[in-house]
């Protein structure tokens, strides 16, 4: 049955506009976005088997494009148009940090490097320099390399900071292979890092592992 010859009420557009994006479901909102679905197949059903095929809005946001286009009725377009929701997500959370305390809104500090570093094929190390009222200046990718690292220099790092004129700084790596657990090697550099801003009198606020849609914090685990 087409989504057109369902009850007005159980129709997602209808049911948003009548109650909100919050009162849908995953699949609902996906349905939402692919517009239509194939042949004996309706949006919504085509939603729950993209869910199911990656396991969660997460999983699919972190697909590859190769993984994205095997699904049938998939392609580059649709792919493009995900991968600009994402974006607008992320750009829309970076206005908020640049509006808010950071310390004050840790979901969304986690929720803008999930949706900038999850899905990387390479390790990338990234930095936020902030206010004194911990704001967001600017937001830059400082390293890319490997699978398995990223080269990264503290003093570059400093140098930025103070080129921003930044007080405060968080910084995050990802984790390509999808390992939550920060390594020996994290560890120390996030110790030099701390060392070096110090010296400048510029706080080390946290340090965040992504990996998949998993963010860890340096900071919670005792690590900063």
């Amino acid at each position: 049955m087409s989504i057109t010859d369902w009850p007005a009420a159980e129709r997602p557009r209808e049911k948003l506009l009548q109650h909100g994006a919050a009162a849908l479901s995953d699949a609902e909102l996906l349905a939402l976005f692919l517009r239509v679905g194939l042949p004996g197949v309706s949006a919504v059903d085509l939603a729950r088997q993209l869910l199911n095929r990656f396991g969660s809005l997460n999983g699919l946001f972190a697909a590859s494009r190769n993984a994205f286009a095997a699904v049938p009725g998939m392609g580059d377009a649709k792919y493009a148009q995900l991968q600009a929701v994402q974006e607008m997500a992320r750009r829309a959370l970076g206005e908020t940090l640049r509006q808010s305390d950071a310390l004050t809104s840790p979901e969304a500090v986690r929720d803008y490097l999930r949706l900038w570093l999850r899905g990387r094929d390479v390790e990338v190390f990234a930095a936020l320099f902030l206010d004194n009222g911990h704001r967001v200046l600017a937001a830059e990718e400082m390293a890319r390399g490997t699978l398995q690292e990223a080269r990264v220099y503290p003093r570059e790092i400093a140098r930025r900071a103070l080129a921003w004129n930044a007080a405060a700084v968080i910084v995050a790596h990802n984790h390509p292979s999808g390992c939550a657990e920060p390594s020996q090697a994290d560890e120390l550099l996030t110790r030099q890092l701390r060392h070096a801003l110090d010296l400048l009198e510029i706080r080390l606020l946290d340090h965040f592992l992504v990996a998949g849609h998993q963010v860890v914090s340096f900071a919670e685990r005792g690590l900063l």
